[in-house]
């Protein structure tokens, strides 16, 4: 019988722990995730005491597929771009690519924009075939700080996937892309956390991204269509 500890419950490392009391971080607070593309960076942040976030680790992102741009349907193998929400149901300590959890697309503004595709994860294995391949190091570390937030109450945790670093200076150079407006609301939410340094509150109205400053200032129509059968009524990102 093999003694290896199960590695979706490989306790933090105690580099890890010192790095996070040294930015006044505590094990478990909660986490935000923001991916930039271009850059092969995968950001995590923190709450820290203050209820902002500091950044506590930058991670290379192994490997990604397709172009800048996001996911558009089934088998394009386009990697997707835009705000999506993690729970508990969607971390895999079993998954075939080490560790992974599923970063929820489609979400509400993908299926309202009639976009398809499934099984889109951040996982280990460095291979990519629409996904957001890690080391199976870096996963794992990135699965132990989520399974600690989740265990400290944090039901879930926003994810940001961006093109690429969304400065007013890398949008004026794309402004003749076919994304740009798609990324122009992007970097509306993108603005919002290098603002506030606070994650939004995500909703999706009228095809569009729209972002609040917390949940007491989202408006009741977002809760009350929630439970509409129409993918076009305004509602919250969510994960499962």
């Amino acid at each position: 019988m093999s003694t290896e500890p199960d590695k979706a419950l490989k306790p933090l490392s105690k580099e890890m722990k010192a790095l996070l009391a040294g930015k006044g971080v505590a094990v478990g607070a909660p986490l935000y995730v923001r991916i930039f593309k271009q850059e092969s960076e995968f950001e995590v942040w923190m709450a820290n005491a203050s209820g902002t976030y500091t950044l506590v680790k930058s991670y290379n992102v192994c490997n990604w597929s397709g172009d800048l741009g996001p996911k558009q349907k089934e088998g394009d193998r386009q990697a997707p771009e835009g705000f999506y929400v993690v729970t508990p149901a969607q971390m895999n300590p079993k998954s075939a690519y080490h560790l992974s959890f599923n970063i929820g697309y489609p979400n509400a503004f993908d299926k309202a924009n009639e976009r398809t595709g499934s099984a889109l994860m951040v996982h280990g294995g460095c291979r990519s075939a629409g996904c957001y391949a890690m080391t199976d190091e870096a996963v794992e570390e990135i699965f132990a700080l989520a399974r600690e937030a989740f265990i400290a109450g944090q039901r879930e945790f926003p994810i940001a996937a961006f093109p690429f670093r969304m400065t007013d200076e890398n949008m004026a150079f794309r402004k003749d892309h076919k994304w740009y407006k798609f990324w122009a609301n992007l970097k509306e939410g993108y603005d919002f956390f290098e603002k506030y340094r606070r994650p939004p509150v995500v909703g999706v109205q009228d095809k569009k991204y729209v972002f609040f400053n917390d949940n007491m200032s989202v408006p009741e129509v977002f809760r009350v269509s929630a439970a509409s059968a129409s993918p076009d009524a305004p509602r919250l990102i969510q994960g499962w």
